[in-house]
């Protein structure tokens, strides 16, 4: 992690929860993360993205934090998913609709489990990424940098984040991006 244990999250709902259309479930959801232990948490603005893969449903609800937490990434990751259930989330389709996707973005400097299989899932193609799924934390998430609906919301909260592999910032990852992507992601 960094010297400020500074974590990154990612957030995003295309489905009503228990706590109502996609927004209230983000704003629920951040609730619920500061009762499970969140300090210092920073929400970015919410963005209406188009659903990922296109086609695959409603458009999304994006959003991004940065925070710090006591235990690890292994314990967040615990901790996340228990939240996803807790708002209806079931893991049944790679890509698909949902009532809370919570991905861990990044743990400041940390490479899990390191760097070589961090390479191999960040150069899978495309097609192989739709198919497969690690069975352990990757981190950094290894696709961030191709994200638009992850990059844009990231930028509201930890622009000046550097990538331990790429050794880019979140707003150098971004303007790497096609400008019709960023633009894609409107404020809401």
């Amino acid at each position: 992690m960094t010297q400020d244990g500074q974590i990154l999250i990612a957030l995003g709902a295309n489905l009503p929860s228990r706590a109502g259309a996609p927004e209230a479930t983000l704003r629920a959801a951040m609730g619920r993360l500061r009762r499970e232990g969140a300090r210092g948490l920073r929400v970015s603005r919410f963005y209406r993205t188009p659903c990922f893969p296109p086609g695959a449903g409603p458009d999304y609800v994006n959003a991004a934090a940065s925070l710090r937490f006591e235990g690890g990434p292994e314990r967040l990751l615990e901790r996340l998913h228990v939240i996803e259930a807790a708002f209806g989330r079931a893991r049944v389709q790679r890509w698909g609709q949902r009532t809370l996707d919570l991905d861990l973005i990044a743990a400041g400097a940390t490479v899990l489990p390191d760097r070589a299989t961090f390479r191999r899932w960040c150069e899978l193609a495309p097609d192989q990424q739709a198919q497969s799924a690690p069975d352990e934390l990757i981190l950094p998430h290894p696709r961030l940098q191709d994200r638009a609906f992850v990059l844009v919301p990231l930028a509201d909260v930890a622009p000046d984040w550097r990538h331990p592999v790429l050794g880019k910032t979140v707003r150098e990852m971004l303007s790497e991006l096609a400008q019709e992507e960023v633009a894609a992601a409107v404020p809401l």
